[in-house]
């Protein structure tokens, strides 16, 4: 991985890079002398990029400064202004309605500075100069779900990827969303839109609850016909959602103008499941199995990429599979069964259809498809054209 270092100040479009957030501690002093809140015991308690403050105030002046969740009262809510200088604490709803009234103390140890926004790059190059990105973020602090299960997803996937022969190269970010995605954009789009064959946003990919796809814009890239094939094998109960109901930075990378084929494959998507955006959004909510079945799909999405080829076909008529071994030689019924994913790619391979559209036609996974089209082209009844 390279990391990058875009200073405050620099131009991304309509953008601008803010001041670097430094936060030592935090801490609200009750009328009676008691600690009621502690930056120390959840990053969450405090607004993200409040200023500092250190001061005494009423308890009805601080109330606008308080965040909680009525209906979630245990939960500790994750608030931002980032491009609002302001400050704030987030508690839970059940420690809020007991604070007495009187004077408090708050303090918030913070500054706000000329700094840089930090992202990082991995680039895996393979025997092609087309790309597969992969984006996923770095900026929601104790989210396991909705932060944490991305990076840890991809660095796996950028793991596997890295021993693997790979036909496409592969450029993988971790930046902070929206304002990282649009920094990075801004300053690659030439490359970005010249190289870019299909792209994933890795986020929310951590519990077992649901399985979620996100499209592309345009719904019908690469990207999207690759996502749908996959999760109809491996999740046929998933939910698409609309392009209406984005929320993550696939709104940067399919913007028009920048219209990258960039989708995400999701498990429970971000701002359909309760704990999201709270502290209950936590390493109880994402498991083993969660993440490792994410991995997966995100695998056999690459292995769809990396494996599509034009096959065709080199013979005329029906080829006598028995001489080659792989039928049998007495016909009764169900004997065919075994090659009949055989005999079916054999019938679409006219050199026009790709693997995949010929894997939607008859209904096997594209990847196991690949596997049955390398047998037929070694014994030389397929011409396989890999795509570049």
């Amino acid at each position: 991985m390279v990391v990058h270092e875009v200073p405050s100040g620099t131009r991304c479009f309509d953008w601008v890079v803010p001041k670097e957030w430094a936060i030592r501690d935090a801490y609200i002093i009750a009328p009676d002398g008691s600690k009621v809140l502690d930056f120390s015991d959840s990053n969450l308690h405090v607004v993200n990029y409040s200023v500092p403050v250190d001061m005494e105030i009423d308890f009805d002046d601080l109330q606008p400064h308080l965040h909680s969740l009525p209906e979630q009262p245990q939960a500790i809510p994750y608030v931002t202004s980032y491009y609002k200088e302001d400050w704030g604490y987030c508690l839970p709803h059940a420690v809020r309605e007991n604070l007495p009234s009187g004077r408090y103390r708050v303090r918030i140890d913070s500054d706000l500075k000329d700094g840089n926004l930090t992202y990082g790059e991995i680039f895996l190059r393979g025997a092609s100069d087309r790309e597969v990105l992969i984006s996923t973020y770095v900026c929601h602090p104790s989210m396991a779900n909705n932060e944490l299960s991305g990076p840890c997803v991809t660095a796996q996937l950028a793991q596997w990827l890295r021993d693997q022969d790979r036909k496409y190269s592969y450029r993988i970010l971790f930046v902070p969303e929206t304002i990282g995605a649009i920094c990075y954009i801004s300053h690659h789009l030439p490359q970005l839109k010249e190289k870019t064959i299909a792209g994933f946003v890795m986020t929310c990919v951590g519990d077992e609850r649901a399985w979620s796809f996100m499209p592309s814009r345009q719904g019908n890239t690469l990207t999207d016909r690759v996502a749908r094939h996959v999760l109809q094998h491996i999740a046929p109960d998933y939910k698409e959602y609309s392009y209406l109901e984005r929320g993550s930075d696939e709104r940067q990378y399919c913007s028009p103008g920048v219209d990258l084929p960039v989708a995400s494959v999701m498990r429970s998507k971000y701002a359909t499941y309760p704990e999201y955006h709270t502290s209950l959004d936590n390493m109880e909510l994402v498991t083993p199995t969660g993440l490792g079945q994410a991995f997966v799909a995100h695998q056999k999405m690459i292995e769809v990429l990396e494996g599509d080829c034009t096959p065709t076909y080199q013979i005329l008529c029906e080829p006598k599979m028995s001489n080659r071994g792989l039928r049998p030689t007495i016909g009764k019924v169900g004997s065919a069964n075994d090659s009949r994913n055989m005999m079916n790619l054999l019938a679409y391979a006219d050199g026009n259809r790709p693997l995949l559209e010929i894997a939607e036609i008859i209904g096997v996974p594209a990847w196991e498809l690949r596997q049955i089209a390398a047998a037929l082209a070694d014994l030389n009844l397929l011409r396989v054209e890999d795509h570049s």
